[in-house]
């Protein structure tokens, strides 16, 4: 049985997809069940476990009788403690195999808080003796969705100068997550994940110009600027605006490459950054 841990989430929902998608058998442990079943639809062949993260009894009764889980909580101040919860109830039911959702430059020292609490989880996984598969996905295009009313509006605003940054879509994450479940032969590795293409800011601003037909300008503020404005008018919680400016800076210190490990596990091209806003045209059009 593969269990599903993070399943609201857009890698857990998209993997969790896939697998009914594939008649594997899952079970989805979400501490809002009935919001997940609404969510996925009664149609769904899935088990779906109640439990919280925070409750190690709870998840060793969601986790009896799996043999592999996926693991993708959502970034928070407990992202760390509740992981490794998870992982601590994977052992004890004699899970054998974990599929972790980590991040790029998951490091002891990372100048990125988040990642190293990845790496926390990460080392506190391989000492359990379970066989550890790693994915550390680049920037989800899911999340450009987010900046859609200020593109709209004609502005991407961001803090990255002109540093190429790798965008990796979460349905590629998601089938790569698949397939270290169902072949065995890819388990027990790390795997950085990334689309074909990398782009700077100012590159994905005419791209957006031009596949929306409306100009859209490249707002480079400094880093403080940049997380004033996340927690003004995104309302962001300072840690997560925090974060955000982190993995930009990141980018501009360790510029990005992209990598074909997506195309060569799933044995197709990964999907483009270019098709992503084709397919979501009628929200980056849309000012509220």
């Amino acid at each position: 049985m593969i269990t599903i841990m993070g399943a609201t989430g857009a890698t857990g929902g998209a993997l969790l997809r896939r697998l009914a998608a594939l008649d594997v058998p899952c079970r989805a442990v979400s501490r809002t069940p009935d919001t997940l079943r609404a969510a996925i639809g009664v149609e769904t062949p899935v088990e779906i476990v109640g439990a919280d993260a925070a409750d190690p009894r709870a998840l060793r009764t969601a986790f009896t009788g799996s043999t592999q889980l996926f693991l993708a909580m959502a970034n928070s101040p407990r992202q760390v403690e509740l992981e490794i919860n998870a992982t601590d109830a994977a052992a004890a039911c004699g899970v054998r195999h974990v599929v972790k959702l980590s991040a790029p430059a998951a490091e002891p020292d990372s100048p990125v808080a988040v990642s190293r609490g990845h790496w926390r989880v990460e080392a506190h996984l391989a000492a359990t003796g379970m066989v550890a598969t790693v994915l550390r996905p680049y920037a989800f295009m899911q999340k450009l969705l987010l900046n859609a009313p200020a593109v709209a509006g004609g502005a991407l605003i961001g803090a990255m100068r002109d540093a190429p940054c790798n965008y990796v879509d979460v349905r590629d994450i998601a089938d790569v997550a698949a397939a270290t479940l169902l072949r065995p032969g890819l388990a027990g590795a790390t795997y950085a994940l990334t689309g074909p293409q990398a782009f700077s800011h100012p590159e994905l601003a005419r791209l957006l110009g031009e596949l929306t037909g409306r100009p859209v300008s490249y707002v480079d503020l400094s880093p403080n600027d940049f997380h004033s404005h996340l927690v003004r008018t995104a309302h962001m919680p300072d840690w997560l605006a925090s974060h955000v400016v982190e993995i930009q800076q990141l980018a501009v210190e360790r510029p990005e490459s992209p990598n074909d490990t997506v195309e060569t596990i799933l044995g197709r091209p990964a999907r483009t950054l270019d098709a992503f806003v084709r397919e979501h045209l009628s929200v980056f059009a849309t000012t509220t």
